[in-house]
C-alpha cells in the first residue's frame, strides 16, 4: 500500500499567503511534516488528528540530517498515508527539494509540489519596492549565503553577484554576508550600494532595515541576532527610510 506526498509551499510564514490548493492538502493530510518557518498558525488548517511533525533545519540549531527527513517522508508513505511535506516559502527555492523527490522516486511514491510565494517577493512586498526596474534592474538573483558547511560558498559567481543592475537577494546569508561584500568590493561593486535586511518576513516581529552593504557587512560582524532573514541589494534596494 503506497500513500501520496504533496510537497506544499507554505509561503513566508502568514497563513493569509497560502493558496487555496496548500489549505486543502493540509487539510487532507494524514500527517504533516513541517520545517520551523512553517510552523505556528499555518498548522491550524491541519486535519485534527493528523500527524504533525517538525523536521526543520536552522543554522546554529541541533536538526535532523537530510537523509533522516527523506526517510521519514517514505516511510509515512508507504503505511498508505497522505503526506504533506510543508516547507517554508516556495519549496523550489533553498528547499532541499530535489533529495526529497529522488528519495520518493527511489521508493516509487507518487507525489505533486504545489508553488507558493517565495520569501524573496514577500521581503520586496514588506519593503514596498518592485524586485525589478525598468532600465536599472532589469535581472533578478537569488543566492544562497552558506554551503553545507556554513561558511561562504567558494564557487559563487562573483563578477554576477557584483552587476550593479541586478537585483540580489541573498537567502541564509546573515553570518557569511562580511566576506560576501569583501570579495563584492574587490569585483568591482560600489560600497554605497544600497542593501536591505528584512527579517522575520510575515511573522510576528518582522523588520526591514535599509543601509549599504558595508554598512550591513559593519553590523552583522558584530552581531548577526536570531531572526531568520534576507538581504537585497542593488539598484531596487533604494527607498524612503
Amino acid at each position: 500500500m503506497t500513500g501520496f506526498v504533496s510537497f506544499v509551499s507554505s509561503g513566508p510564514g502568514d497563513p493569509e499567503l497560502l493558496t487555496l490548493k496548500a489549505v486543502d492538502r493540509l487539510q487532507k493530510a494524514d500527517a504533516v511534516l513541517f520545517d520551523d518557518l512553517s510552523s505556528g498558525p499555518i498548522l491550524a488548517h491541519a486535519r485534527t488528528g493528523a500527524d504533525l511533525v517538525g523536521v526543520g533545519k536552522r543554522a546554529g540549531r541541533t536538526s535532523p540530517k537530510q537523509d533522516q527527513v527523506s526517510r521519514l517522508l517514505v516511510d509515512y508513505a508507504l503505511t498508505g498515508a497522505r503526506v504533506v511535506r510543508l516547507k517554508s516559502g516556495d519549496a523550489g527555492i533553498f528547499g532541499r527539494l530535489e533529495e526529497e523527490i529522488t528519495a520518493l522516486r527511489a521508493a516509487k511514491i507518487p507525489f505533486e509540489v504545489i508553488p507558493g510565494v517565495p520569501s524573496a517577493c514577500a521581503a520586496a512586498a514588506l519593503a514596498q519596492i518592485p524586485l525589478t526596474r525598468r532600465l536599472t534592474a532589469r535581472r533578478v538573483q537569488f543566492v544562497t549565503g552558506h554551503d553545507v558547511t556554513g561558511h561562504l560558498p567558494d564557487t559563487l559567481n562573483m563578477a554576477a553577484l557584483a552587476d550593479p543592475q541586478a537585483t540580489t537577494v541573498v537567502y541564509m546569508g546573515k553570518r557569511t554576508f562580511p566576506a560576501l561584500v569583501a570579495a563584492l568590493l574587490v569585483h568591482g561593486l560600489a560600497p554605497d550600494t544600497p542593501a536591505i535586511l528584512a527579517e522575520a518576513v510575515s511573522h510576528p516581529g518582522q523588520a526591514i532595515a535599509r543601509t549599504t552593504i558595508t554598512a550591513l557587512a559593519e553590523r552583522l560582524s558584530q552581531d548577526i541576532g536570531e531572526a531568520p532573514a534576507l538581504i537585497l541589494y542593488g539598484p531596487l534596494a533604494e527607498g524612503d527610510a
